[in-house]
């Protein structure tokens, strides 16, 4: 077979990590492309007026390979520093001179006829040439350590519920943690060996691993960009190479550790005292079990401190090595856990022959052994190790451990085969190819539905008990009905593909499609409630997702009183969110006049009111300076505007107290004729809250400036107090006096408020947790047992618990424990327990309270009406 070959040089030529490495290793040869041979030949005869120009500069150097590298490093070295010579066009034999070398494969290198190069050349070359190696085998190693995790796993007996780990699609999750999660599940898919047994080296591999992965294609990402530069462009990419590698090398440091730890358990439980005597021996005298990973980050460490660059990547190099090697023996000792039985069968004939006496024979318990049962894909992966190490034939278990540890070498060709197998083992699996659901949605399982529908109940209640009436609404509306009310956000609009006929959007709240109603039907007043789904192409992040539920509360018509809908409607949001019950929170107030009045009196230009608004509506999340860098840079403000508006966005306090400030005689409000109307209207607001009992949960804020563009009055947003959790805001609202009347009627003015539901689920799911509870996912007051295959027993005696009103589920199962499981996990109150043979010779069957642990035996007739008297007494 042709040797492989990289060439250099062409058009469509480029370095890549994965050639670097083939011939660091000696597996390919180097061929210089033509093109680049006829610029290079045309000035080779010129070596002497070449030479003698270089040398006149201090900073060109003969071709030395630097002394700490490995022969592999060194050729990694060679082949990059020929690529970035032939890139660089200048005149000069030395790649002629560095391909000739690279391909008679020398285990020293002398360069005598080859003209001088840069310090840069060789110090950048040396750095790319390390991190080239490691980039290939970084990626190489993340997929070893998924399998040996996997064979753990199944050695140990382990618990594997960390790798139910999913893409919630809201950006709680790392994409590789949840990538090395779906890896893990497809290898050990339909395993009967995992099981329940608690270890932290497990739990930790989703995010172990995906750290590794995570750094090691940021390295590789840097090493596309970095190899096919030239040294003309690779001003500063020593530090952007070392700064992606020094992350990596922590993460290799884990991976080390958490392997190690796991291979050590792995080793306490091989079956068979020799057995687990005579690998233990090997692997204390040959796997890196002290202080190496730790000692060997932290030399790296210090290298990339003192900025010696390539001998830090050289170190990361090493303790990669360090942490491979761990990874092997994990791999070896969780196999020998799980083949205890065959291997010594297999060692049994050379310890005949005298060549292992450390090694027991089969016992007969071992010989009868029920065969374990292992995953798809780690089975599959388990028959590649054994079909290449029985091929050898009987061994001593030394040679055995050699030979399997042989064949996890990463620089040997039949590994790279190895690891096509198992990608292909992992691809071809079709639970990998589990369907998913779109970033920013969510699945909800019963223990989440039963939150939601008890919050929903609530809300209904709170929103009923003020005389509302329900809506509902198409989710997608005309694009026109929804252009031009949401201002900047507008742009976070979903709209729908053009199918040839109207122009349509999904839905981005649920208080235009109210105005959109009102308009179109004339009305003049109206107080509805609507709870529905929304959809905005948002980025996905904690608290934030692209499908959620609203809760609106709206109030159109002219009022007999002055503010008496906007203090119904910030009423009701107390109501809402102490009866939730969700813990501490504030409502952050404003008015929309006030904020047109600070924007007039601080200079800002009319135009860019809304602009301006949008900016100080961030400041809860980031600094004043901050956006006053966005006014001034991005929007065009002056420093001075932007430092007077900083006076009055600091102004946050007491309604009544900030009230009475800010209408004192001589204020800059009280000169400001639309202010001046906007604090008469939040003074009566205030006061009625007060004798509502309700003005403490209210905090007067000058820098909420809620970005729609549809608001004309009062403006409030609910932010959550209590607990650990960054959330946000929870609910806001406000006047929207104009918004109805853009739809071609008559004005109709209206407030109204929408509570942000889905962080309030997440408040809740998490004091659940909090607090251990755990909901009832379903309302079943009684489970119909049927011990034996009675169906239509049990379909009599569900019915006539069904016909009384009674909430039942129904069981048929031989095995009591089935019925008790179930009952305890659906957390079930009562039980009918029906024996057949009882039912029929004795006409009794048997209740019983859980809770109370109490059995009640009643005749078959009377059970419905016994079981009414208990649960409804």
């Amino acid at each position: 077979m042709a040797e492989a070959s990289v060439t250099l040089g062409g058009k469509a030529s480029s370095l890549s990590s994965s050639t670097v490495c083939a011939v660091a290793a000696a597996l390919s040869q180097v061929r210089i492309d033509s093109t680049a041979l006829d610029r290079l030949s045309s000035s080779s005869f010129s070596k002497k007026a070449t030479t003698a120009t270089t040398t006149s500069s201090s900073s060109n150097h003969n071709i030395t390979v630097p002394d700490f590298l490995t022969l592999e490093e060194s050729r990694a070295f060679l082949l990059v520093l020929l690529n970035s010579l032939i890139i660089s066009n200048a005149p000069s034999r030395t790649p002629l001179v560095l391909a000739e070398t690279l391909n008679s494969n020398p285990s020293t290198f002398r360069f005598d006829d080859a003209d001088l190069v840069t310090e840069d050349e060789l110090t950048c070359s040396t750095l790319l040439g390390i991190s080239a190696i490691l980039d290939h085998h970084s990626a190489a190693l993340s997929a070893l350590a998924d399998v040996a995790a996997a064979f753990s796993c199944e050695a140990l007996k382990a618990d594997v519920a960390a790798f139910n780990l999913m893409d919630s699609g809201d950006g709680h999750n790392s994409k590789e943690e949840v990538g090395v999660a779906a890896d893990l599940r497809v290898l050990l898919n339909g395993s009967k060996s995992v099981g329940k047994e608690k270890v932290r080296s497990v739990a930790r591999v989703p995010k172990v691993h995906g750290s590794v992965r995570e750094h090691a294609k940021s390295v590789h990402s840097r090493m596309r960009v970095e190899l096919n530069s030239g040294v003309k462009s690779a001003i500063g990419s020593e530090e952007a190479v070392c700064t992606v590698l020094l992350p990596l090398a922590a993460a290799l440091r884990e991976l080390g550790e958490c392997s190690l730890g796991r291979a050590k358990s792995n080793l306490e439980g091989i079956g068979g005292g020799d057995l687990k005597l005579g690998v233990g021996e090997i692997f204390w005298k040959e796997c890196p079990v002290g202080d190496g990973l730790s000692s060997g980050f932290n030399k790296a460490v210090n290298l990339f401190l003192g900025k010696e660059y390539g001998k830090f990547a050289h170190e990361v190099f090493v303790l990669l090595g360090l942490v491979w090697k761990v990874v092997a023996w994990e791999v070896v000792t969780a196999v020998a856990v799980l083949e205890a039985a065959e291997l010594n069968e297999v060692i049994k004939g050379a310890k005949e022959n005298g060549e292992n006496p450390k090694v027991e024979e089969n016992s007969k318990a071992e010989k009868k052994k029920k065969k374990v049962v292992l995953g798809k894909g780690t089975s599959s992966i388990l028959a590649l190790f054994k079909e290449r190490l029985q091929s050898r034939g009987k061994l001593a278990l030394g040679t055995w451990v050699a030979d399997f540890l042989s064949f996890l070498d990463l620089t040997k060709p039949e590994f790279n085969e190895f690891l096509l197998k198992v990608k292909d083992v992992v691809e071809s699996n079709e639970s990998r190819r589990l369907p998913k659901i779109p970033k920013g949605t969510r699945d909800f399982a019963k223990e989440q539905m039963t939150i939601r529908k008890k919050a929903f109940s609530i809300i209904e209640e709170v929103f009923e008990r003020h005389g509302a009436t329900a809506l509902d609404t198409p989710v997608f509306e005309l694009r026109e009905t929804l252009m031009g009310k949401y201002g900047e956000d507008s742009k976070l609009i979903y709209d729908l593909a053009d199918q040839g006929g109207e122009l349509l959007s999904l839905r981005y709240d649920l208080t235009v499609p109210f105005a959109r109603f009102v308009a179109m039907n004339g009305l003049t007043s109206f107080k509805r409630y609507q709870i529905a789904k929304v959809y905005r192409r948002d980025n996905p992040s904690k608290g934030r997702y692209r499908e959620f539920y609203q809760c609106d509360f709206d109030i159109a018509g002219t009022p007999p009183e002055k503010m008496g809908p906007d203090f119904e409607v910030v009423r009701i949001l107390t109501e809402l969110l102490d009866e939730l019950n969700i813990g501490e929170y504030e409502i952050k107030l404003n008015h929309r006049k006030l904020l047109d009045g600070m924007m007039q009196i601080c200079g800002v230009p009319p135009e860019k009111f809304r602009t301006i608004c949008s900016s100080i509506d961030k400041l809860d999340k980031q600094s004043f300076q901050q956006i006053k860098k966005e006014m001034v840079e991005e929007k065009g403000l002056t420093a001075e505007t932007a430092d007077r508006i900083e006076t009055f966005v600091k102004e946050k306090g007491s309604p009544l107290a900030l009230l009475s400030k800010f209408i004192q005689e001589g204020s800059d409000f009280s000169k400001h004729e639309g202010a001046s109307e906007a604090l008469k209207e939040l003074e009566i607001l205030f006061i009625a809250l007060e004798k509502s009992k309700r003005i403490d949960k209210v905090v007067f804020d000058l820098s909420l400036a809620r970005g729609l563009d549809y608001y004309t009055g009062v403006i409030f947003e609910a932010v959550f107090k209590g607990g650990t959790q960054q959330v946000g805001s929870i609910a806001a609202g406000g006047r929207y006096d104009n918004l109805i009347g853009m739809f071609g009627s008559k004005t109709v003015p209206a407030v109204g408020v929408s509570l942000g539901i889905e962080r309030v689920f997440a408040i809740m799911e998490q004091q659940q947790k909090d607090q251990n509870q755990m909901a009832r996912p379903t309302k079943t007051e009684v489970l119909v047992s049927i011990l034996g295959n009675d169906l239509t027993l049990a379909a009599e005696l569900a019915g006539e618990l069904w016909d009384a009103g009674v909430k039942a589920e129904f069981l048929v199962h031989k095995r009591r424990t089935k019925h008790f499981e179930y009952a305890k996990e659906s957390r079930i109150p009562w039980m009918v327990l029906v024996y057949e043979q009882e039912v029929k010779e004795e006409g009794v069957v048997q209740l019983k309270d859980l809770e109370a642990n109490i059995d009640i035996k009643t005749p078959r007739t009377q059970f419905v009406e016994e079981l009414r008297k208990r649960l409804y007494p």
